[in-house]
């Protein structure tokens, strides 16, 4: 053990054969998938164990079971995924994933999971945004607070090792290029530890805390990213930031905390301040015909929901078409500017959600959550008033490029990344609700590839002592005072402006082309910031660590953006307006460690997609659904 000059242990060493890195539902399904295949796992988490990010996943779990409308199953999931990723999906995860989604969903239910239920006693579902059918098992809108629950409670009876309020700073490898440990820290004391390692899961969310209006929490830094990328495998489709619809306007202590879909799957409004229903004006080409083109038929399709979850009619008596605030969240929230911008907008620069035409009591059955948040954080009782939303950066698209059956980073064997830090199930516009499903699918994934490298792996080649000690020299400069460097807080509110104002929902190519020197200065900055005080209780010092993540995580978007010029999904180009198929369809943007902490772009064509699996994508959702013979 390495001591310091007063004899004290620089760190602690622990030996695992898997380290889950997040305790959301990916890094949880991951250990759990782990620990059953006889590997000791340890968890390391940010927060405390039940206060994952995946919690605020409100309004239900995708997956095709065809509960409600019997329509449904795993070909048009298939379908509505690609679609709503414009094709830039991985096609082999899009498929694993609506496959593999309802045994997920069921495997919960028997771990103990509470679902809401059709009158038949089924899982209930309800309908989201770009689904065909209703397709998201839920829990009232806390639906993200229960997976959450099922699986804590299943963890902790795995035998899982869990380091609560740990944050990993740093991944080794051995001589072979093999992952061998990772540094960690405990954030209320500052204490070291190593843990070696033969396979490391990155299940550590997004980057929402680079922005200044977020819908996301404090933990999303963009850790998994940075940690990937430093050891050496790929970032992809980093451009694709999705800015949720429904952020809350009002009051600003509050701004951008999630307004759930869920809402407009049990028939909210959308209303400017004209009092219209503006979203029949913004209704693209491509889906034209699936959605509704009056009012009254919107409402029609509402009424016939409610029809169909009472038994009163069948699937086939369903024939009212989707109400236009169904579109995927892209188109959404875009329209949503569009109005704020043109003036239609509210004065506190939003757009009005009503659910209040419905009986106050179904409200607060459906959205206990969001009666309760409006409630007691904006003064507002939903069932008698409209809410004030608008976009706010939720998730991202782009993460680790990993194998669709394992979960491994191609370029470094034994690291693994699931849920929104990996990349491929999306595209270039998550659909909302796959977020939930893609946690507990290639969680599950990820966990028995991790598990099975980790048993064939020969013994390690151990972690350089010398590596460890460097690295936490590194951090332990970040303490100082004032005078001697800026301060983390400083640093962080200019690259939370420098991304909300630049690399927003509209990028051009003169702003994107400023964010990128900008990004190389704060970069600098970040790595010259000074936190007063000791290890202990010390925000700024966590602050200052995290930096090292965002910038990295802001850069990779950056390049991205930068080298699309295109308009698809969660990437809007004020200057490239349109969707060019013929020079940016069917090709992934990669950025690359050079090998010296440079970043690379690199274009990446998409492997072409199997003909049985091309035919579902041309196809209509009647053609391929259950009743159409699939």
């Amino acid at each position: 053990m390495s001591t310091s000059r007063f004899g004290v242990p620089k760190y602690k060493t622990h030996t695992f054969d898997v380290v889950v890195v997040g305790a959301g539902g990916a890094g949880l399904r991951a250990a759990i998938e782990s620990a059953a295949r006889g590997r000791k796992t340890a968890v390391i988490c940010k927060s405390l164990l039940g206060k994952a990010h995946t919690v605020m996943a409100e309004g239900g779990a995708a997956a095709a079971m065809g509960n409600v409308d019997n329509r449904d199953n795993w070909k048009v999931h298939f379908r509505d995924t690609m679609k709503g990723g414009r094709y830039l999906n991985n096609w082999r995860m899009a498929e694993l994933h609506a496959k593999e989604a309802p045994e997920r969903i069921r495997e919960l239910e028997n771990w103990g999971a509470v679902f809401d239920r059709t009158k038949d006693g089924w899982i209930s579902q309800r309908p989201f945004g770009g689904h065909t059918y209703p397709r998201l098992a839920h829990v009232g809108d806390r639906t993200g607070l229960e997976i959450i629950r099922t699986l804590q409670d299943k963890g902790i009876h795995s035998g899982l090792d869990v380091f609560m309020e740990y944050t990993v700073v740093r991944i080794f490898k051995d001589a072979e290029g093999r992952v061998s440990g990772c540094l960690a820290y405990e954030r209320e004391n500052g204490e070291f530890h190593l843990f070696k390692t033969k396979a490391v899961v990155l299940c550590t969310g997004g980057f929402g805390k680079a922005f200044q209006v977020t819908s996301n929490s404090w933990e999303y830094t963009g850790d998994g990213y940075a940690l990937a990328w430093l050891a050496g495998a790929d970032l992809q489709d980093m451009e694709f930031i999705q800015f949720h619809p429904t952020g809350m306007v009002w009051p600003p202590s509050v701004r951008g905390i999630l307004v759930t879909e869920g809402v407009r799957g049990e028939g909210g409004r959308l209303t400017n301040t004209n009092g219209e229903r503006f979203m029949f004006r913004y209704v693209p080409d491509m889906y034209k015909g699936e959605f509704a083109e009056t009012e009254e038929e919107a409402n029609q399709w509402v009424e016939q929901q409610s029809q169909l979850k009472s038994g009163a009619i069948t699937a086939s008596q369903s024939t009212a078409r989707r109400p236009p605030e169904l579109l995927p969240r892209d188109i959404v929230a875009r329209a949503i500017m569009a109005e704020v911008k043109s003036g239609r907008g509210t004065p506190r620069g939003g757009v009005y959600l009503d659910i209040s035409w419905r009986a106050p009591e179904y409200v607060r059955a459906k959205l206990p959550s969001m009666y309760h948040q409006f409630k007691e954080l904006a003064g507002v009782d939903i069932t008698k008033e409209p809410m004030e939303v608008g976009p706010t950066m939720h998730y991202t698209m782009g993460g680790i490029v990993v194998d669709p059956e394992t979960q491994m980073t191609p370029r470094v064997p034994g690291l693994f990344a699931a849920g929104e830090a990996a990349v491929g199930l999306h595209g270039a516009n998550r659909l909302g609700g796959n977020s939930l499903t893609d946690l507990l699918v290639f969680g599950k994934r990820a966990g028995e590839g991790a598990a099975t490298y980790a048993a064939a792996a020969s013994a390690d080649g151990g972690v350089v002592t010398a590596e460890v000690e460097d690295a936490i020299d590194h951090y332990l400069g970040f303490l100082g005072e004032e005078e001697e460097g800026e301060s983390p807080f400083r640093v962080w509110e200019d690259l939370q402006n420098l991304m909300q104002m630049k690399v927003g929902m509209v990028r051009f190519k003169e702003e994107l082309q400023d964010a990128l020197e900008e990004i190389q200065s704060i970069k600098k900055r970040a790595w010259a910031v000074k936190a007063p005080g000791g290890k202990m209780f010390n925000p700024g010092w966590h602050v200052a660590m995290d930096l090292q993540f965002m910038v990295i995580a802001c850069e990779a978007a950056i390049r991205g953006a930068l080298t699309r010029e295109e308009s698809r999904g969660g990437h809007t180009r004020g200057d490239f307006t349109d969707t060019d198929e013929a020079k940016w369809g069917g090709k992934n943007v990669l950025l690359r460690n050079s090998g010296d902490n440079r970043m690379e772009v690199v274009i990446q064509p998409i492997a072409p997609m199997p003909p049985e699996l091309k035919k579902i994508v041309d196809s209509k959702a009647e053609d391929i659904s259950t009743k159409g013979g699939a």
